[in-house]
This record gives C-alpha cells, sequence and structure tokens, in this order.
C-alpha cells in the first residue's frame, strides 16, 4: 500500500522516470453494471402498474403492523386483527371521502368561475413590457424568416398557420377521469394485498432465516438484521403518518379561521403533499394563495394563507420531525434530492410520493447487511 501511494505521487509530481501506479480496470464488469442498471431502470418504468401497488402495500403493511401486534396483544387472532385494521382503515377513508364529497364538488363546480377570474386578472396585470417582448419577437420571427426564404406561399394563396392550445384541459380532464378509475381498481388490489401480508405475519421472515444456511449463528444473525430493519421502517413510517396528520389538522383549522372555502381539502392536501421534500409544502403553498386570491380578490390576502401553510410546514420540519425522528433513520439531503429526481423519472407522481420511504427503506437494509454497509454510509448523514 506504501509503494503504490508513492508511485502515485511520484507520477503526480511528474517524475518521468517513476513507473506509473497498477490500475486495473475491469471494463467488462462495469458494462454489465451499466447495461444492468438500464435494464432495471426500464422494466420499472414498464412495470409500473404493478410495482407501484406492491411498493404501497408493503408500506401500508409496515405501517399497520404495530396495530396489528397490539390487538393480537389482547388476544385476537392474527388474521381476525388483520381483517379488522384493514377494514377499519378502508372504512375511515372512505367515511373521509364521503364527508369531503360536497367540498370537492363545490371545487368543481366554482372552476368556471374562478378561471373567468384567473383570466381576467391576468389580462388586467399584463404589463407593457411583456407586449414589447412580445412584439420584438415577433419581428426577429419575421426577419429570420425574409431572411431564410422558406416556403413562399404561392401567388393569391394565404398562409394560414394553426395554433395548438399550450393547455389542453379537455384531454387533462378525459385523461383524469379514467385514471380515477384505474386508481379505485388498484385501491382494492392493494387493500387486500396488505390483508393478506399482515395476515401472514413472520411468514417470509422464516422463510428468510431458513435460506440462511442450517449454521445457528447465521440464523440468529438473519434474525436480528430482519428485525432492526423491521423495527427501523416502522418508526419511519410512524413519525411521516405523525407529522403529516399534524400538518393536514393545523392547516385546516388555521384555513378555517382565516374563512378559506373548502378547508378541509386542503387540509388533507397538505398533509399528503407534506410527504413530498422541498416540493411538496411549496406546492401546496402556491394553490392555497391562488385559491386566496380568487376568493379574496387581494394579493395581500393570498400572501397571508399562503403563508400560513409555509409557517405549519417549516415548524413541522423544524421541530416534529426532528423530535420524532432518531438518527438511524436520516439520510443526507442530496441523497433524498437524487432519489426524489430519479424515482420521478421512473414513476410520476406516485415515485414523488413513494422516493423517501423507499430511500429509508434501503439504507436500513444497507445499515445492517455486511456487503452492503459502504452505500448505507453513502446514503446517511
Amino acid at each position: 500500500m506504501a509503494e503504490t501511494a508513492r508511485k502515485i505521487v511520484e507520477h503526480l509530481r511528474g517524475d518521468n522516470a517513476a513507473e506509473s501506479p497498477d490500475v486495473n480496470v475491469n471494463v467488462r464488469g462495469i458494462a454489465l453494471s451499466v447495461i444492468a442498471a438500464a435494464a432495471t431502470i426500464f422494466v420499472l418504468r414498464w412495470a409500473a402498474e404493478i410495482f407501484i401497488p406492491i411498493v404501497l402495500s408493503v408500506l401500508f403493511s409496515y405501517a399497520l403492523e404495530p396495530i396489528v401486534a397490539g390487538l393480537i396483544r389482547v388476544r385476537f387472532p392474527r388474521v381476525l386483527a388483520s381483517a379488522v385494521v384493514v377494514v377499519g382503515l378502508t372504512g375511515a377513508l372512505g367515511y373521509g371521502v364521503y364527508a369531503l364529497s360536497d367540498d370537492a364538488t363545490a371545487i368543481v363546480a366554482s372552476l368556471p368561475n374562478a378561471a373567468t377570474k384567473l383570466r381576467q386578472a391576468l389580462r388586467h396585470g399584463q404589463s407593457q413590457t411583456i407586449s414589447n417582448v412580445q412584439r420584438a419577437a415577433q419581428e426577429l420571427q419575421r426577419t429570420a424568416d425574409e431572411t431564410s426564404g422558406a416556403n413562399p406561399a404561392p401567388k393569391g394563396v394565404q398562409r394560414v398557420q394553426i395554433e395548438q392550445p399550450a393547455i389542453d384541459v379537455k384531454q387533462y380532464l378525459s385523461w383524469g377521469s379514467a385514471s380515477l378509475v384505474a386508481f379505485a381498481g388498484q385501491a382494492v388490489l392493494v387493500a387486500f394485498f396488505v390483508f393478506f401480508l399482515l395476515a401472514s405475519g413472520d411468514l417470509f421472515k422464516r422463510k428468510l432465516v431458513k435460506i440462511a444456511g442450517p449454521s445457528l449463528e447465521k440464523k440468529k444473525i438473519t434474525v436480528q438484521i430482519l428485525n432492526d430493519i423491521d423495527s427501523q421502517i416502522e418508526r419511519f413510517l410512524f413519525v411521516r403518518v405523525v407529522t403529516s396528520a399534524a400538518v393536514g389538522v393545523a392547516t385546516w383549522i388555521a384555513f378555517r379561521w382565516v374563512g378559506l372555502d373548502q378547508a378541509g381539502v386542503w387540509g388533507i392536501a397538505a398533509g399528503v403533499f407534506n410527504s413530498i421534500p422541498y416540493f411538496g409544502p411549496v406546492i401546496v403553498a402556491a394553490g392555497t394563495a391562488v385559491v386566496a386570491f380568487l376568493q379574496f380578490g387581494t394579493l395581500g390576502m393570498a400572501a397571508y394563507v399562503s403563508g400560513i401553510s409555509i409557517v405549519i410546514t417549516s415548524l413541522e420540519g423544524w421541530l416534529l420531525t426532528p423530535w420524532l425522528t432518531s438518527r438511524a433513520a436520516r439520510t443526507n439531503e442530496v441523497a433524498i434530492f437524487v432519489g426524489l429526481i430519479f424515482w420521478s423519472f421512473v414513476w410520476g407522481i406516485w415515485g414523488t410520493l413513494l422516493a423517501v420511504p423507499m430511500l429509508v427503506a434501503v439504507k436500513a437494509c444497507c445499515d445492517r447487511i455486511e456487503d452492503l454497509k459502504p452505500i448505507g454510509e453513502l446514503l446517511g448523514e
């Protein structure tokens, strides 16, 4: 090792007499790794409708396992406890959707008036600078067309230019309706899958211990690793659920106090988007600012409502989450940001919502498996 370091230093100093250190690069191994990574990304994108429900079900099962364990301690059979938890959660979500259906209907009914007000506000706020920039762009385009002289219109023929709308709202609405039906079908599959995972208990853990080998020491190490991974993932998911619920309730109370319409819907949106680092609170703050401006008609109220949302999410991020989250479950900010970019590219909005839980799960596994500890160290703080 010392001799290799000396050769590297001499080589960097420009000593021609010094021998260049031998560096072995496995080109074939690197190429195969790159091909395997590209194939994995392609499969993840191509089979997203299969992988997303599976990942959601596994995460839900981890989050609900402490409740099932509590029911088992009071003499509930595991199958019955799993059924009670899944049915209770499904019923609570269904009741929440039913209770907020009037608010959702009111939001949909107010969209035409809101769009009219927004268009009038944008038209009224259009400045002379924007007009000058548009005029300059048109003149530059005309100059470029005259210089190139491409495809001149025949004599007596009027040139027609077809302009597509920047945002095809009808297409987005029809796509959203079809997606809603598909989402309902996948939700039913997720509910059944969560039930089967909870009812199976430690079945897969026992299978992994059996696969680990005949040695009793290896079996004990495997059980310890699996228990540590389970507890860390369950702790993180518990913290995420608690913090999102706290943000949603606080946002709902604050918006009702301000007098914002459909405060319950915006509270749920704040709780859901709070699971997305960096971008989630910004999306909620921007959306509430637009809604407040359309309702109250002043920029001051828009800034006030948006500021309330930012204050709530900031207090949660600075105080509540660090207090509830252990050091072992934390990942560094760069890894989280890269994970958000990667999973958003692979699975879209679902990837954005699931990026952090999956990253924490990967880190928990890497921290407990000897060969993968360098990856855990790379992801950690």
